[in-house]
């Protein structure tokens, strides 16, 4: 028998590790199929788009054709006004004029576009030129921002349980190691009896009346009055917490005939796991600093990285653009050259994201809490004093 409960048990733990994770896989597996399907739609209209020379095109060609045709002989005397020409004239022109459109809207070129389109990030570097282009962007937008915004904040519970439990360890042991220095030379008796106390737990059945507690208890009776009545009075403090608690809800066993009980109750645990998401991000209480100082190491560690593929950032560059991508700033003035190699970093982007989120959150409960202090400040000092009239 126990040789078959074991692969049973295993087999049990393992469902429940499945359906555990299932909701939190589904919303990134929705994410990536979406970003897939996105860069196929656009690599395909944009990609395949004709290049119309425009009337701005052609009146940038002859004026560039006007400055090379008045240019001078002697290159010492026009040489500014040349220079000045040109850089007003470059100006004026856009960069689809000299590019190819296959050779940006790549399938990776387009899942890069998608990426900064469903993370608010927007670097304008790359952005639809057709009308259809165009609507299908903000229809894409329309429901790949709220996809986005789900997943950080699923993920967001994950990062706040380790971040808070990691805290609270933390904590535990700073704790330990002061208690331990503090009663290194001490007797802890009081302790020692606090534990016998707790370990002898009361069982009561029945709701009792005191002579019946005291005859029951005979232990009670050997000790002095002040005594008895000090354990009297905890005996009918638990006896009202055992009757006050909630009923135990008996869990439903399932039959071999009807097994359709034990699916209903994984599909209703697998509702519930929907349901709480966002609970644990609400339930955070970790100190801003070291959010902040955990931002520090986490945009630094992929500073440190960056620069290997992309040569022309060093690591203050290189910093100020995953800074600028974690806030959702996205100036653009920053381009990289490989950014099919930048999207191995969209774990490491959402995340990021997330723990900027944490940091704001926190940051606006601190600003709430300033706020709520001002005022009741400032309203106790307008408050008029009560005068005592003498009788």
């Amino acid at each position: 028998m126990a040789s078959t409960s074991q692969p049973l048990r295993g087999k049990r733990a393992c469902k429940k590790i499945f359906w555990a994770v299932f909701p939190h896989a589904c919303f990134i597996l929705s994410l990536v199929i979406y970003a897939f399907l996105g860069a196929l739609m656009f690599s395909h209209i944009e990609g395949n788009r004709k290049v119309n020379l425009s009337e701005e095109y052609r009146q940038f060609l002859q004026n560039l054709w006007y400055i090379s045709r008045n240019l001078s002989d002697n290159m010492t005397e026009n040489e500014e006004i040349f220079r000045e020409k040109i850089h007003a004239l470059l100006n004026t022109a856009e960069r689809d004029w000299f590019v190819n459109p296959k050779d940006i809207w790549t399938f990776f070129g387009s899942l890069f576009f998608c990426c900064t389109v469903f993370t608010t990030v927007g670097y304008g570097n790359t952005y639809p030129v057709t009308r259809t282009g165009k609507y299908l962007c903000m229809l894409y937008a329309l429901f790949g921002i709220p996809l986005m915004f789900l997943v950080l904040t699923d993920m967001g519970d994950i990062l706040a349980t380790v971040l808070s439990k990691s805290y609270n360890e933390f904590r535990k042991l700073q704790s330990k190691i002061l208690t331990s220095k503090f009663c290194s030379g001490l007797t802890c008796n009081k302790e020692d009896e606090l534990k016998s106390r707790a370990q002898s737990k009361i069982v009561i059945n029945e709701p009792l009346t005191i002579m019946e507690v005291l005859k029951s208890q005979p232990g009670v009776r050997r000790k002095p009055v002040k005594y008895r009545n000090a354990e009297l009075f905890e005996m009918l403090i638990a006896r009202e917490n055992e009757l006050t608690k909630p009923a135990r809800t008996k869990s439903i066993e399932r039959w071999s005939s009807c097994p359709e009980l034990a699916r209903g109750k994984t599909m209703s645990r697998v509702i519930e796991n929907f349901d709480k998401i966002g609970k644990q991000l609400e339930k955070l209480d970790v100190p801003i600093v070291l959010m902040v100082l955990v931002i520090f190491v986490y945009i630094s560690c992929a500073a440190a990285i960056l620069p290997n593929w992309e040569t022309r950032l060093d690591f203050q560059e290189a910093f100020y653009f995953c800074f600028i991508t974690l806030t959702t700033i996205g100036f653009g003035d920053t381009q990289l050259e490989h950014p099919k190699f930048f999207l191995f970093f969209s774990l490491y982007i959402i995340i990021g994201m997330e723990i900027v989120f944490i940091v704001f959150k926190l940051g606006q409960e601190r600003l709430i809490g300033l706020y709520k202090k001002v005022l009741s400040f400032c309203g106790e000092k307008k408050m008029p004093s009560k005068k005592v009239y003498p009788k």
